[in-house]
């Protein structure tokens, strides 16, 4: 291995996108190639009464790894087995009822052609994603999705780069189309990831978020800049709502009403408060996406919401900056 002596930062910029753009060429490529042949892949998936099972060795079993988990997180049930393992037992986790996608860049992997062969003479549906439409595992297979990879990023024309990227994109058309024809929404997305931040973006709402009850500073309209002081100092927030005589949002006031006021040279802490608040202000309801709520206050460049009741709009809640920023929504 002979290491280049000297590298400038422009070879080191220009190689780089070179490899990202012969597999974006790629993807354009396979994209092309998406025909009556895919539509019969994703039929066939849907009317499996079983799950997917997604089956590759080597840089082709990452991939296939990655497709599974896909395919399972959007609404297609779905498991990778490696071609070894199931030859050794665990094709015993193969039902009749399943579909199997096969990955292989050449198609005549060894372990895989193995493998299909005997899935093939259980009588299972297999759908095959390959470069190579003439080769054993194409043979094998009742449905031939080809890559129309016709050359590596890699400029040895030898290192797995546009054919897995190619393999990884085909398979996120497969999951993604048939997610689509599900329906499987936002919300049966957020079912089955209740955990981490991606739960959070998907599940947390501003309702479980926000300050409720003695926690949340209201005042009526007629009070005094003083008495919303008072009320704000209680209840550390950095704000608070104004209601009128019937107990609905009127206006709401900050602590950035109160500074831009306390530079007029003739402010007062006992005029009335409507004179200084902000009328109509924006507000959320309980059921907001907290990630909603936190666009809103980033590109309103506030720090506090009032929370109101849909039907009644009455404020029942105040959403403060930082409870966003501690759930790492902002």
């Amino acid at each position: 291995m002979k290491r280049m002596k000297t590298v400038s930062d422009a070879f080191i910029i220009g190689f780089a996108r070179a490899v990202i753009t012969g597999e974006a060429a790629a993807l354009k490529f396979a994209a092309k190639g998406l025909g009556h042949d895919f539509v019969k892949a994703i039929r066939l998936f849907l009317a499996a009464r079983g799950k997917v099972v997604v089956i590759g060795v080597g840089k082709s079993g990452i991939i296939a790894r990655k497709i599974a988990s896909t395919l399972s997180s959007t609404g297609t049930p779905s498991v990778y087995i490696h071609p070894v393992e199931s030859l050794h037992g665990d094709m015993g986790l193969i039902a009749k009822e399943d579909a199997i996608l096969a990955l292989s860049y050449s198609g005549e992997t060894e372990e895989t052609t193995r493998l299909l062969a005997l899935l093939a003479k259980e009588g299972l549906k297999i759908v095959s994603l390959t470069n190579n439409p003439g080769s054993k595992l194409a043979r094998c297979s009742d449905i031939i999705l080809t890559l129309n990879v016709r050359r590596e990023a890699c400029p040895y024309n030898v290192v797995p780069t546009s054919s897995t990227a190619a393999m990884l994109a085909v398979g996120d058309a497969i999951a993604v189309t048939l997610m689509k024809i599900k329906g499987f929404d936002r919300s049966s997305f957020a079912r089955l990831h209740p955990g981490g931040n991606l739960g959070k973006l998907l599940n947390l709402r501003v309702g479980g978020l926000m300050h409720k009850g003695a926690a949340n500073p209201v005042v009526t309209a007629g009070s005094t800049v003083k008495a919303a002081l008072a009320v704000m100092t209680r209840t550390r927030a950095g704000a608070t709502s104004v209601v009128d005589a019937r107990g609905r949002l009127k206006g709401f006031f900050t602590d950035g009403d109160l500074r831009r006021y306390l530079q007029s040279p003739d402010a007062s802490l006992e005029i009335k408060i409507e004179k200084v608040m902000t009328a109509k202000p924006v507000c959320v309801t309980p059921d907001t996406m907290a990630i909603e709520a936190a666009k809103i206050i980033s590109s309103k460049k506030i720090d506090n919401l009032p929370v109101i009741a849909r039907g009644t709009k009455r404020p029942i809640g105040i959403l403060d900056e930082k409870d966003l920023l501690k759930e790492g929504l902002i």
